[in-house]
């Protein structure tokens, strides 16, 4: 059977399977259905001996993941509704299935006020920042939809969330606006017996008791019953610790989970009052009364009544985190993305361009071999941009950080294999051979490299909230998507090519010749005190910047409004105002109509003492607007305290994580070198950023996460070849073999650490100002973590193991990874 001829069997074969589900099953159902079928020929593939099985098994494979990711992603056609709300007949819009975040495409904005019994009485600081957590967590319900949650003035809350359907608005206000009180109280003994003796007049309502009603739908028949209940709650809902929704006997709940104070009182309180009644309310309302049959230990209960799915996942989601006090939307609007058009433009078109300088220096260096990671390249992004349409993941700068670094991953997987499929060739192997050799012995370090950096994704995405989270999702995604698309899509196009199509050569440049032998180790004390005068002076920078470190993100600032009658562009807004070092100004328009007339807001959201400056600027550089101000107000930080300490404890989890690793796959000396490489790096790096006057908002985070990252991959790679010099048994003292080996990983590390560059610095030079901080940073760490590589972590391994007394030639051969 002729290459070609198989090669098109397959694709009918993927046909099939694609098609078929949608013939049997419904959508969602066909879907399951291909999954079982990409699981069903995954493990075939790797279970199957035959070579030309699993050529045809990795086509197979390829073709499924890839329609289904374009199928997650592609737009979908939706009617268009007219005023009443009905489908027009014949027009649809076109819906995005990867949404994009506040910064690139605007969205809903809410103005919140706290609400205390007496209008005199102020919100304390406290209340309010608790607040902000609360209706963080709540909104992080949606998916990661990474909102702007921040402070106004003493006792509002701004909350914007990307664009939604007005379905989710509806959602949304609904979960805003609920307090969710949620009390446990008994229920009088002779509830029913009172009840008709009070309403004839023969009772007076018992002492500590009032009368409630409960409302309960059963087989479509709406009763109420009125119940003789305690003034005051047994047990508050201050200890729930988690809300879940649950559908049983044809009807949804809530199920709870109470914290270990929580269990106790609810036992003790069950146990106490067997055969009685007690009533669960919701801010004031009964929500069901059951029986108390026995006594509930273990902290679980369930609340039941009249709940739809919506109802019941909302009540979950508001009884794990229930505000103290009301609020009530003094505001909602409409509002645009802080980034603006121009910046969105100038930003996506540099990111295009450093991605096509880097597929074409793959391309030239590699020769055909770089053609084929190209095109595994390009299926990469799109099974990333698949499963982040698939799941309805929110798509914004933090987000394109991890996509960048997925980028510079998957690129350094290719590299990897080629660079050790040169050697095998000029070991004068034959191309099969080679070819099959340098997959298998770059194996090991693909995986440990990706997984280092998977471990932080997950406990990042675990603890996280916000845009730390949004990082965590897109840096998940890619990785897995790295490592399909490099050790089975770019092996099986070889595979193809040398059983079927005639290749039997392979030509690859060479960047530094193979006889290089540069002594890295021996000025290592030379190389260790320059880091650690580097690190000092960082934290030095940083200590005597003190607050002018941050920008508003993390300090607050004020929030100018002002209003035109003309149509305004952010753009020209923001180029106005850039004199005066405004550079992380949050810039967003709105239309409004008062008495019949248009307006455009313009809110501006900058450091404190600058309203007056961007007035001044904006009227001199922007007269034919016109601005008249509307208000100004002083606003809290976006980045709250807690926000910053689960980030900081999810960063500290990633680093303990990976020492674990690294100590488990290598040796303890090469786990707490890699750590302390990853924190001078990220120390420096930041510590130069400061030197230079700029200030870090919250799109650093992931700019900063990004770097620490590559810095802990590229780490790994030089380590993975010194673990395999010294298990090689080659001859020479350890220092000797530590410094062939860095010589030996010399391409590798300038040709990622180059492409990375170039990719990132043309996000600095032709972005614009708004992405500017955000790839300085990056081009920062890049230099600083190839630096760290070679002159501080394998110093740093020498070091230790000299003083710990361990022989790294006796190195154990821990989890070794199979052949692929």
């Amino acid at each position: 059977m002729s290459a070609l001829r198989i090669f098109f069997n397959c694709l009918i074969f993927t046909a099939l399977f694609i098609a078929l589900p949608y013939l049997i099953a419904s959508p969602a159902a066909a879907q399951f259905l291909q999954g079982l079928a990409i699981l069903a020929v995954f493990f075939w593939y790797f279970a199957t001996d035959s070579d030309r099985l699993k050529r045809v098994m990795g086509t197979m494979l390829t073709a499924l993941v890839l329609v289904l990711a374009v199928e997650s992603f592609w737009p979908v056609k939706e009617p268009k509704l007219n005023a009443a709300g009905e489908p027009i007949p014949g027009e649809y819009n076109l819906k995005r299935r990867i949404n994009l975040g506040l910064d690139l495409q605007g969205g809903s904005s809410f103005l919140i006020r706290l609400m205390r019994g007496d209008e005199q009485e102020k919100v304390d600081e406290h209340t309010r920042d608790k607040a902000v957590e609360v209706i963080r967590a709540r909104i992080d319900k949606f998916g990661v939809s990474e909102p702007v949650i921040t402070p106004e003035g003493s006792d509002r809350i701004l909350v914007q969330i990307p664009g939604m359907s007005p379905e989710k608005i509806e959602e949304a206000r609904q979960q805003l606006q609920k307090v969710a009180k949620l009390e446990f109280r008994l229920v009088h003994p002779r509830s029913d017996q009172l009840i008709e003796a009070i309403e004839a007049g023969e009772a007076p309502i018992p002492p500590g008791y009032i009368i409630a009603e409960e409302e309960s739908t059963r087989h479509g028949v709406t009763t109420h019953q009125k119940l003789l209940i305690r003034d005051k709650a047994d047990i508050s809902g201050e200890h729930v610790a988690k809300g879940r929704p649950f559908y049983e006997n044809h009807s949804f709940g809530v199920s709870l989970r109470f914290t270990n104070k929580g269990a106790e009182l609810f036992g003790d309180l069950t146990s106490k009052h067997v055969g009685q009644r007690f009533a669960i309310l919701l801010d004031g309302k009964v929500q069901s009364a059951p029986v108390i049959k026995d006594a509930i230990r273990g902290g679980n209960a369930q609340i039941t009544g009249n709940f739809t799915q919506a109802d019941a996942q909302t009540l979950a989601s508001v009884l794990e985190n229930p505000l103290s006090v009301p609020v009530k939307i003094e505001e909602e609007r409409s509002v645009s993305s802080t980034l603006g058009e121009d910046a969105i433009y100038k930003g996506v078109l540099a990111g295009l361009g450093g991605l096509l300088l880097v597929l074409l220096i793959m391309g030239l260096y590699y020769r055909l071999a770089g053609l084929i990671a190209i095109f595994a390249l390009a299926i990469n992004i799109v099974l990333l941009l698949g499963v982040m349409g698939m799941f309805n993941f929110v798509l914004t700068l933090p987000g394109i950080a991890g996509i960048i670094l997925t980028i510079g991953m998957a690129v350094d997987a290719n590299v990897l294999i080629f660079e050790r499929l040169r050697e095998e060739l000029a070991a004068g192997k034959g191309l099969a051979a080679s070819i099959h050799g340098a997959y298998s012995k770059a194996l090991g370090v693909i995986v440990d490299a990706n997984v280092t950096s998977l471990i932080t994704a997950v406990i990042l995405f675990w603890f996280a909230v916000g845009p730390v989270k949004g990082f965590a999702v897109t840096l998940t995604i890619g990785i897995i998507a790295s490592v399909f698309t490099a050790l089975i899509v770019s092996r099986n196009c070889f595979d193809w090519g040398i059983a079927n199509f005639g290749l039997t050569k392979v030509r690859l440049h060479h960047l530094i010749p193979s006889t290089l032998n540069i002594n890295f180790l021996r000025h290592r004390r030379l190389w260790i005190s320059i880091s650690v005068i580097a690190m000092i002076a960082s934290v030095a920078v940083l200590a005597v910047r003190g607050k002018d470190n941050f920008g508003i993100d993390f300090l607050g600032g004020q929030k100018l409004v002002l209003s035109s009658q003309q149509d305004v562009d952010i753009g020209a807004v923001r180029q106005a105002i850039e004199p005066l070092g405004l550079a992380d100004a949050v810039i967003q328009k709105s239309q409004r109509v008062t008495e019949g007339v248009a307006y455009q807001d313009i809110e501006i959201r900058s450091r404190g003492g600058s309203a007056d400056e961007i007035i001044t600027h904006l009227n001199t550089s922007m007269p034919q607007a016109n601005f008249t101000k509307q208000s100004l107000e002083e606003v809290g930080a976006t980045v709250g305290r807690e926000l910053a300490w689960k980030s900081a404890i999810a960063l500290g989890l990633g680093l303990l994580g990976i020492l674990v690793y690294v100590t488990m796959r290598f040796e303890f000396s090469f786990a707490l070198a890699a750590v302390i490489a990853q924190l001078h790096d990220v120390i420096i790096a930041v510590g130069i950023f400061a030197l230079l006057g700029r200030e870090f908002s919250m799109v650093m985070i992931g700019a900063v996460l990004t770097l620490a990252g590559y810095s802990i991959n590229d780490t790994i790679v030089i380590f993975d070849r010194i673990r395999e010099g010294f298990r090689s048994g080659r001859k020479g003292s350890i220092q000797e073999i530590m410094n062939a080996c860095i010589n030996e990983t010399l391409p590798r590390t300038l040709l990622i650490s180059g492409t990375m560059l170039v990719s990132v610095l043309t996000l600095l030079l032709f972005g614009g100002e708004t992405l500017s901080n955000f790839a300085l940073i990056i081009v920062i760490g890049v230099i600083v973590g190839t630096y760290s590589s070679i002159f501080v972590a394998s110093p740093l391994v020498l070091w230790w193991s000299r003083r710990a007394g361990v022989n790294l030639r006796e190195i154990k051969k821990k989890g070794e990874t199979p052949a692929v």
